[in-house]
């Protein structure tokens, strides 16, 4: 199975997105300190981040790693289908970023990034540019980016409560 877009790997560095795809970068502080961030990247990798936005995960391996598959299903309806394309795992950044496979019902690309920056402050970055695949995505237009801005949401909201969690304990 191939990925169904060609520009594999644009959200790895922040830079400007392909043309001709929706871009979505959201980037909130949902933390403070190495324990909070340590959890983020956690939640992240292992995708628990996914499943505490509301999806159902399954994987081809515990953890992201480059060439996993992930689907998630929303809802019991909707199959998305993806395979991570790269993974950052440093002292002050991490995360990953996955493709869309055949059965997507968009094309493109989506990252889940969390930062430690200078002052100890936990930054997560969701990056995306997508178009949609499926004749449902297509007619839903303006419906199908509001969905997606609501999953993003979800992510955030999703990565705050891992670092609350982690700054609980």
């Amino acid at each position: 199975m191939s990925f169904t877009y060609a520009e594999v790997g644009a959200t790895r560095d922040g830079g400007p997105l392909p043309s001709g795809y929706h871009h979505a970068r959201v980037r909130e502080r949902v933390g403070h300190g190495r324990a909070a961030f340590t959890a983020v990247v956690e939640g992240v990798v292992t995708f628990r981040l996914h499943r505490g936005a509301g999806l159902r995960v399954t994987s081809s391996a515990p953890r992201a790693a480059e060439g996993v598959r992930v689907t998630s299903t929303m809802a019991r309806l909707l199959r998305i289908p993806c395979q991570v394309v790269w993974v950052a795992d440093d002292e002050r950044r991490g995360g990953f970023g996955y493709g869309t496979l055949p059965g997507h019902p968009a094309r493109g690309e989506e990252s889940f990034v969390a930062e430690l920056d200078d002052h100890d402050d936990v930054w997560f970055t969701v990056t995306a540019f997508s178009r949609p695949a499926a004749w449902y995505a297509r007619l839903g237009g303006p419906l199908t980016r509001a969905a997606q801005a609501v999953a993003t949401r979800r992510y955030v909201t999703a990565a705050r409560r891992l670092a609350v969690s982690a700054s609980d304990g």
